[in-house]
């Protein structure tokens, strides 16, 4: 059921986290507890549901069934630890890889993620496996790239690399971690170095760049995940319609 729901800005979003961030509520582990939940919803076919359920392992009917593969794509920021966290969160179900495309990147996140089993890989070895992938989650940029939302360096190469799937209409389903990188979180602005999202999963409120300029093209389903931020005396800018809106598991 599509739902009309307020947009906001990335100054505005981020001035609702840091009152919680510094009260050190877990914001990351919220948001990655519902990525995790809504991939493997993607992966398995499952319908949504409002409330997330801590993840448990798949029964397969064959014990010899494979298993699904994910491409997890990390920027250096808080998207990229929600993307790992979330990988950690999957492996027990799919068999999960992770491309860093910084060499900055969530520590915890990629120990968590490692620890769990997840490989981590390089950009040729992603290329050419991509069509094999059941799923892709975009963990590249997020709202600390408004203004200069282009992407980059070994970011650009990995997106540029994947996109001829797209075009081809064999790019496995992506899942955007809160915008799809590369797109504005205030103006929608891009340019063609951005993964379509089958997806986008964001966490908070709705930026305003997912309803305006290329927003729309790219962003695909839209599901706002509430994590707990105060935003009721906050004025949006805007409204948008997204999918679904699902309560993160508190914590």
């Amino acid at each position: 059921m599509i739902e009309r729901v307020p947009t906001y800005t990335a100054d505005q979003v981020r001035d609702a986290e840091r009152p919680l961030l510094e009260a050190h509520v877990p914001l990351m582990q919220r948001a990655a507890a519902a990525l995790a939940a809504i991939a493997r919803e993607e992966l398995m076919g499952a319908p949504g549901a409002r409330h997330f359920a801590p993840l448990e392992p798949v029964v397969r009917e064959r014990a010899d069934a494979p298993r699904p593969r994910v491409l997890v794509l990390v920027g250096s920021g808080d998207n990229g630890g929600d993307a790992l966290y979330a990988a950690s969160r999957l492996a027990p179900v799919a068999d999960v890889d992770v491309l860093l495309v910084s060499e900055r990147f969530h520590e915890a996140g990629f120990a968590a993620a490692v620890g769990a089993g997840v490989r981590w890989i390089e950009l040729p070895e992603a290329a050419d496996a991509g069509a094999d992938y059941a799923l892709v989650i975009d963990g590249i940029l997020g709202i600390g790239a408004s203004g200069r939302s282009a992407l980059r360096g070994r970011a650009r190469e990995a997106v540029t690399a994947l996109l001829p799937l797209a075009r081809r209409g064999g790019m496995p389903r992506v899942v955007a971690v809160d915008i799809p990188s590369g797109l504005d979180p205030d103006s929608g602005a891009a340019d063609d170095a951005v993964l379509p999202a089958s997806v986008t999963v964001t966490f908070g409120a709705v930026k305003a760049g997912l309803a305006a300029g290329r927003g729309p093209q790219l962003a695909g389903d839209v599901v706002l995940v509430d994590i707990g931020l105060g935003l009721e005396g906050v004025q949006p800018v805007g409204e948008a319609s997204v999918s679904r809106v699902v309560t993160a598991p508190q914590g």
